[in-house]
């Protein structure tokens, strides 16, 4: 609490010194994730003060659904649904964009498993604000010229003989139309957003259920969906983990 407290304080003292001196620098897309409502809150609002626009996530969860969109993620390592050494990794399986690790985790340890895990750069609660601006400054520019729009998911998902159509909310094996339901089409996605890796089944239930479930839920559409796409060698279950995508056969 001392720690959030400090930053709290030095985000506003920061800010007002920097007020003259933004106007020559760029402005991003930033998603801030920040479990912490008012140190999200506070960030976000000196953010958008110095001509960035901002939003928050309090959960890993959102974190993944809304990074899409942002060209600099402000990522926090303690989230209470998964952990931001996994929100980074899974985001490095589809995406480039700088990511600037923003934690109370201050070891050396730490800052090499984030490293590690993608980030960019890596900066110690409690922070200046001047500090974390000059930080996004550098990454930015060690990332090159920005596109001129960020690009949301791919339209179509192929693995194998399945493909998804994101935009028609289809799913096809071999060709061959498969109906599924509204929750069985997003769980299926996200497996094969990131089909090379197990999907933890905390991440599922926050991402596709919003943590509306029951302990059951995952499970039974799981066997519905294998049973749609001909086989449980499509979704295989690593015990104590969760999901991953496979092949038919």
């Amino acid at each position: 609490m001392i720690e959030r407290t400090a930053v709290l304080a030095d985000l506003s003292e920061s800010a007002t010194e920097l007020g003259h001196q933004q106007n020559h620098q760029s402005a991003y897309k930033i998603l801030v994730v920040d479990c912490d409502p008012r140190a999200l809150d506070a960030l976000i609002r000196e953010l958008r003060r110095h001509g960035h626009t901002a939003e928050g996530a309090e959960r890993g969860a959102k974190a993944l659904e809304r990074y899409h969109g942002a060209e600099l993620v402000l990522l926090d390592l303690e989230l209470p649904d998964l952990d931001g050494l996994q929100v980074c990794r899974t985001i490095r399986q589809t995406s480039n964009i700088p990511i600037i690790a923003v934690t109370a985790r201050g070891t050396e340890l730490d800052s090499v498993l984030g490293f590690q895990a993608g980030v960019d750069d890596y900066v110690v609660k409690p922070y200046g604000f001047r500090e974390l601006m000059a930080r996004m400054e550098a990454v930015m520019r060690r990332a090159g010229p920005r596109p001129s729009s960020s690009p949301g998911p791919p339209r179509v998902v192929s693995h194998g003989q399945l493909t998804i159509d994101t935009r028609l909310r289809e799913v096809k094996v071999g060709g061959r139309r498969i109906t599924v339901t509204r929750k069985e089409f997003d769980l299926l996605l996200l497996l094969a957003s990131h089909p090379d890796s197990v999907v933890p089944r905390e991440q599922i239930m926050s991402q596709v259920w919003d943590d509306s479930w029951s302990p059951r839920t995952v499970d039974t559409h799981v066997s519905s969906l294998r049973g749609k796409l001909g086989g449980k060698g499509w979704i295989l279950t690593v015990r104590g983990v969760g999901f991953r995508l496979g092949q038919a056969g």
